[in-house]
């Protein structure tokens, strides 16, 4: 569930999704396990110079967005541990925001979202969709980034994700320059994560930042659901009724989360959404972590 300027949801989000992306975009490299595409020092510049306040802001007040969530509702404190908004431009030049959350890793430089966030795959013509100015802004409020801007030097997806049309392992993990010799997971925080299937259905605290009505993507929201777990001969996803919009894409599914505390557990992320013609978001489902994920995630400290 990317959004976009002039979409509230990307087909990759969409049960009924129809052509907009297709299959997994020409990656920087590829190993057996993974598909890895590395940012030059150059690019990692441009992208900070091009994500001002102004630019991340610029979903706000937009009409076209989709209605005010129902379920879903503003997180009324901090922003919790690790939590923040991912901004991206798909080429040609759309811009777009996801979430994504810092996990524990030997660098202190990992992040977890959602594999189409970073996969463009193809248009309509087969041309590739490449994904540039990535930076990450743990704790994003209402404009603010308490802990800085942090681009992107990589990021990565288990080779089994076959693309942004596809369900199964739809996760990527990223990896963030220091900011001023700061390492984001000692300035944001982490979210553990557990690749153990907990029983279901499961009670599942879903946070994201939709880019909806309500605040355009400015604001934390969050679902206190139940998942459900649901299989088929080709995916395995984990289901709830939230209603989050475009942008709460990779957003963490947490399991024993304390509010107090602001932690939890994740073991799923946001993948895909069901969209009603008036842009209403009716359901979210996370792909269900899988040996290949898990994979990903330990190799993370590489990139």
């Amino acid at each position: 569930m990317i959004t976009t300027k002039s979409r509230s949801l990307a087909a990759a989000s969409l049960v009924a999704a129809a052509t907009a992306l297709v299959v997994v975009a020409t990656p920087a490299s590829a190993a057996d396990d993974q598909v890895v595409t590395r940012v030059s020092p150059v690019d990692r510049a441009a992208a900070l110079a091009h994500w001002t306040p102004e630019r991340m802001r610029q979903w706000v007040g937009d009409d076209s967005l989709p209605p005010a969530e129902k379920i879903g509702r503003e997180w009324p404190g901090p922003v919790p541990a690790g939590v923040g908004r991912l901004f991206f431009t798909a080429v040609p030049g759309v811009d777009e925001s996801c979430t994504a959350t810092v996990v524990p890793s030997a660098t202190k430089d990992v992040a977890l979202t959602a594999g189409h966030c970073v996969n463009g795959g193809l248009d309509r013509f087969d041309n590739p969709i490449k994904i540039v100015n990535v930076v990450f802004v743990p704790g994003y409020d209402h404009g603010k980034a308490p802990h800085g801007v942090f681009p992107v030097r990589a990021f990565a997806w288990s080779n089994t994700y076959s693309g942004p049309m596809s369900g199964t392992d739809d996760d990527a993990v990223i990896a963030l320059d220091p900011v001023d010799g700061r390492h984001v997971a000692d300035v944001a925080g982490t979210q553990d994560v557990s690749f153990a299937r907990p029983p279901s259905p499961v009670d599942t605290t879903m946070l994201g930042y939709p880019v909806s009505q309500a605040a355009g993507g400015e604001a934390l929201f969050s679902c206190a659901r139940p998942a459900t777990l649901k299989a088929n001969s080709v995916t395995t996803t984990w289901n709830t009724d939230c209603d989050l919009a475009g942008g709460s894409s990779g957003g963490p599914w947490l399991r024993g989360f304390d509010p107090a505390t602001g932690r939890g557990t994740i073991f799923s992320v946001t993948s895909r959404g069901t969209m009603t013609e008036d842009g209403v978001t009716t359901d979210l489902s996370g792909a269900a972590f899988t040996d290949p994920v898990r994979a990903l995630y330990e190799r993370a400290g590489e990139l």
